[in-house]
C-alpha cells in the first residue's frame, strides 16, 4: 500500500512522537547493549538489523509499542469529501475528555464562572451526604440576552461546591454590524443585567424559590486582562428579601480579550446615570399613578374599595408597574395555539407565596417570569401575567383582570376582546375558557338574562403591556360589566405615554427582559412507563396487606390509552373525540356477565407514590383497586404529555374486571 508524499510524513511523525513518548530510543539501547554482552562477546562478529529486531521481539518491546499505536482508516468517502482529516491519525487509549462548543471568533463572550458557595448559613448543621444518598440540591439558573443555563446540581451546604461555567453571548439579539467585533464601548450601552435565580429542591422533588438576583456585569469592560472576579451577596424573597442567603463566588471573563479596557470611572459614571435616568422616570410615572388614583376616587367614592393594582411587589421586595410583568412573548416551535398555550399555563404547579405566622392575609408576591418558570410554580398572578404574554404573541388583545372570587377572595385571570366585540374569559390554573355575555339591570324581569358560568364576581382593573383602565362603571360586579373599553365613562385609561416610559421597549434597566421558553427534557414514553410500573407495585403491595391476589390484564391496560388521549385532546382544545371507539374496545375486552370498573385522575407532578395516596382517597378509585370477586383482572394506564420547561400533563386510570357474583 502507497501513501502519498504528505500522508507518509505525517505517520512518520506520529510514530515518532510515540517512541519518544514509551522512550523507545532508550529501551533499544539498553538492548543493544545487552545483546553485544551476552551473544557476541566470544565471536566478536557483527551484529545484524535481524538480530536486533529478533532481540526486542524476544523481550516483547515491538509488542508493546504495537498496542500504544492504534490506527483509525477512514473509509466511508462521503465522510471524508464533507469533513477532510487525515486518513489515519493517531488515538490515544486514555484521551482527554474536552467539552467543546460551538465559539465564533468574530463575536464577543462573556464567560460567567461559579466558583463555589459560602455562608449558606441554614444549610449549617446539613450532614455530609453519603455516596448515592438521596439529598436536597441547589441548581442556579441564569438568563442572559435571550440565551438561558442551568447549572448542574449541587447538594445543599453552607459552602455548596457550585463549580460551573456559562458562555454568554454579548450580541445575541441585535447581532451588530456583520463582522464588526463589538468593542468596549458599545457593550457599556447594553444594561440588560444577568439575571440569576437560585433553586432548592428537597428530596420529594418539590422547588422553592431561594433567590433571584440581577447581576451587573459590565465592570469587567474596566478590569485588568479582561478578567474579574466578584462575591455576590444573594438576599432571600418575599418576606425574607432583606436577609442574606449565602454568598457566591464569581468570576467574570471576556472572550476574546479586549484591546482597549475602559477606565473605571467611566464605567461607574454610566451606571449612576443610568440609575438616575431610570429613579426619575419611575419618579414620574409615581407622580402621575398619584394624580391618576385621585381622579379615579372622585369620580365614585366607593372606587376605594374596588381592586385597582397599578403596583405589585416581585419576589425581591421591589414595587413595579403591573404593566411592566406583561409583554408579548412568542414560544417558537414549542406551542402551537393560544388553546395550546392556556394549558400549559394551567399544567404549570400552583402554589400560594409563603407567609410566616398565622392569620389569613394573602403574602403579596408576583415573581419575574425567570423566577416563575425555574421554580416551575407561582400564585395565580403569575400564571395570568405568562398566558396574557402567551396570548398577546399570538396576536391576540388580551389583558390580565384584577378582581374577586367567590367570597370576596382576590384572584387574577386574563381576557381577550374579538374583534367582533365578543369577550372571552380565561381561567390560567385551569386553561377554561368562558364567553361573557353581561347582564343589563335595567331590562324588564320577563327578559331572559344569561346564566354566567365563570367563578368571577367582580372587576376592579384590566391591564397589558401597553394600557391600564380602571373600572368606573356603577357596579363592578363582572355579570354586569361592559366591557367597551374606549368608553371612558366605563373604563378610565391610564396614559400611553406614562405607561411606556417605565415598561419595555422604554428600556428601563429596572425591568428584567424576558426569557426564552425552553422544551421539555422529560421523555414522555419512559416517564409513562416508570410511573406505570411503579403503581403495580404500590398496588400489588396494598392488595397483599389486605390478604388479596393481583392479576394485572396487558391488554386491557393498553385499551385504556385512547380514553388518556381523548382526556388530554379534550383539555387542550375543548373538543371531545375517540370515546365510540373506546367504549367499543372495552365492550369487546370485558367478557359477558362480567363487570368493568374505570377511574381517570389528572396530575400535574410525577411522584407516583402521592399519586397513589390522592387516589386511595377517592372511594371510587378505592373500589377498583381493592376489588374482590371472581377472575378479578386489573389494569392501570399511564400517559404522559410533556409541555415546555418541562411542565407535564399526567394522567392515570386504574380499572379492574371481574365476574358478578350476587
Amino acid at each position: 500500500m502507497s501513501l502519498p508524499p504528505q500522508k507518509a510524513s505525517e505517520l512518520k511523525q506520529i510514530i515518532h512522537q510515540q517512541l519518544l513518548k514509551m522512550d523507545v530510543h532508550g529501551r533499544i539501547r539498553e538492548v543493544l547493549a545487552e545483546t553485544i554482552r551476552e551473544e557476541l562477546a566470544p565471536e566478536h562478529q557483527q551484529l545484524s538489523t535481524e538480530d536486533l529486531i529478533k532481540a526486542l521481539r524476544q523481550r516483547g518491546i515491538i509488542d508493546d509499542v504495537m498496542k500504544e499505536l492504534k490506527f483509525v482508516t477512514d473509509v466511508n468517502e462521503k465522510e471524508r469529501t464533507s469533513a477532510p482529516k487525515p486518513s489515519t491519525h493517531f488515538v490515544d487509549r486514555d484521551p482527554p475528555v474536552l467539552k467543546k462548543t460551538n465559539i465564533d471568533p468574530t463575536r464577543r463572550y462573556l464567560y460567567l464562572q461559579v466558583l463555589g458557595g459560602k455562608a449558606f448559613l441554614e444549610h449549617l448543621q446539613e450532614p455530609e451526604p453519603l455516596p448515592g444518598q438521596i439529598c436536597s440540591t441547589f441548581t442556579l439558573c441564569v438568563h442572559f440576552r435571550n440565551q438561558r443555563f442551568r447549572s448542574k446540581p449541587v447538594p445543599c451546604a453552607c459552602e455548596p461546591d457550585f463549580q460551573d461555567g456559562f458562555l454568554l453571548e454579548v450580541h445575541k439579539d441585535s447581532l451588530g454590524d456583520g463582522s464588526k467585533m463589538v468593542d468596549a464601548t458599545t457593550m457599556l450601552s447594553i444594561c440588560d443585567p444577568v439575571h440569576m435565580v437560585l433553586i432548592k429542591t428537597d428530596t420529594f422533588g418539590e422547588t422553592t424559590l431561594v433567590a433571584s438576583y440581577f447581576l451587573e456585569w459590565r465592570s469587567v469592560l474596566a478590569a485588568e486582562n479582561s478578567i474579574t472576579n466578584i462575591a455576590v451577596e444573594l438576599l432571600g424573597v418575599g418576606t425574607e428579601s432583606k436577609v442574606s442567603v449565602g454568598v457566591l463566588n464569581i468570576r467574570l471573563e471576556m472572550y476574546p480579550q479586549l484591546n482597549k479596557t475602559l477606565s473605571s470611572e467611566i464605567t461607574s459614571t454610566q451606571f449612576t446615570l443610568e440609575r438616575q435616568k431610570t429613579a426619575e422616570k419611575e419618579r414620574l410615572f409615581l407622580v402621575y399613578a398619584k394624580q391618576w388614583w385621585r381622579e379615579y376616587l372622585q369620580i365614585r367614592p366607593t372606587h376605594n374599595a374596588r381592586l385597582v393594582k397599578i403596583f405589585a411587589q416581585d419576589e425581591n421586595g421591589v414595587n413595579r408597574p403591573v404593566c411592566s410583568y406583561v409583554r408579548p412573548l412568542r414560544a417558537g416551535r414549542l406551542l402551537d395555539t393560544p388553546r395550546q398555550a392556556a394549558r400549559f399555563v394551567s399544567v404549570l404547579g400552583y402554589e400560594r407565596a409563603a407567609v410566616i405566622g398565622g392569620g389569613s392575609g394573602k403574602q403579596e408576591q408576583w415573581c419575574t417570569l425567570l423566577a416563575f418558570l425555574c421554580r416551575n410554580k407561582g400564585d395565580c398572578e403569575d400564571h395570568a401575567n405568562l398566558l396574557c404574554s402567551l396570548l398577546l404573541g399570538f396576536g391576540l388583545e388580551a389583558f390580565v383582570c384584577v378582581g374577586t372570587k367567590a367570597k370576596g377572595v382576590p384572584h387574577t385571570w386574563v381576557m381577550t376582546c374579538g374583534s367582533d366585540g365578543a369577550i372571552t374569559f380565561w381561567e390560567s390554573l385551569t386553561g377554561h375558557r368562558y364567553i361573557h355575555r353581561p347582564i343589563n339591570p335595567d331590562d324588564p324581569p320577563i327578559v331572559e338574562q344569561p346564566k354566567p358560568l365563570y367563578p368571577y364576581r367582580t372587576i376592579g382593573c384590566i391591564f397589558n403591556h401597553q394600557k391600564f383602565l380602571g373600572n368606573c362603571q356603577p357596579s363592578d360586579a363582572v355579570e354586569v360589566c361592559v366591557f367597551d373599553l374606549h368608553d371612558e365613562s366605563k373604563w378610565k385609561p391610564m396614559s400611553g405615554e406614562a405607561i411606556k416610559s417605565v415598561c419595555p421597549p422604554g428600556a428601563t434597566s429596572s425591568v428584567p427582559p424576558f426569557p426564552p421558553l425552553c422544551a421539555s427534557t422529560i421523555d414522555a414514553a419512559v416517564t409513562s412507563n416508570e410511573i406505570e410500573v411503579q403503581l403495580r407495585v404500590l398496588v400489588s403491595e396494598h392488595r397483599k396487606d389486605l390478604g388479596l391476589s393481583t392479576v394485572w390484564d396487558d391488554q386491557l391496560s393498553y385499551v385504556l390509552s385512547p380514553a388518556l388521549a381523548a382526556y388530554e385532546l379534550e383539555r387542550t382544545t375543548g373538543v371531545s373525540a375517540g370515546n365510540e371507539e373506546f367504549q367499543d374496545a372495552v365492550r369487546r375486552a370485558v367478557p359477558d356477565g362480567h363487570t368493568f370498573k374505570g377511574f381517570p385522575i389528572h396530575f400535574v407532578h410525577r411522584n407516583a407514590r402521592r399519586a397513589f395516596a390522592t387516589c386511595l382517597r377517592s372511594p371510587f378509585c378505592e373500589d377498583i383497586i381493592c376489588c374482590r370477586g371472581d377472575q378479578v383482572r386489573l389494569a392501570v394506564r399511564v400517559r404522559v404529555f410533556t409541555y415546555p420547561e418541562s411542565a407535564c400533563a399526567v394522567w392515570i386510570m386504574f380499572a379492574c374486571k371481574y365476574r358478578s357474583v350476587l
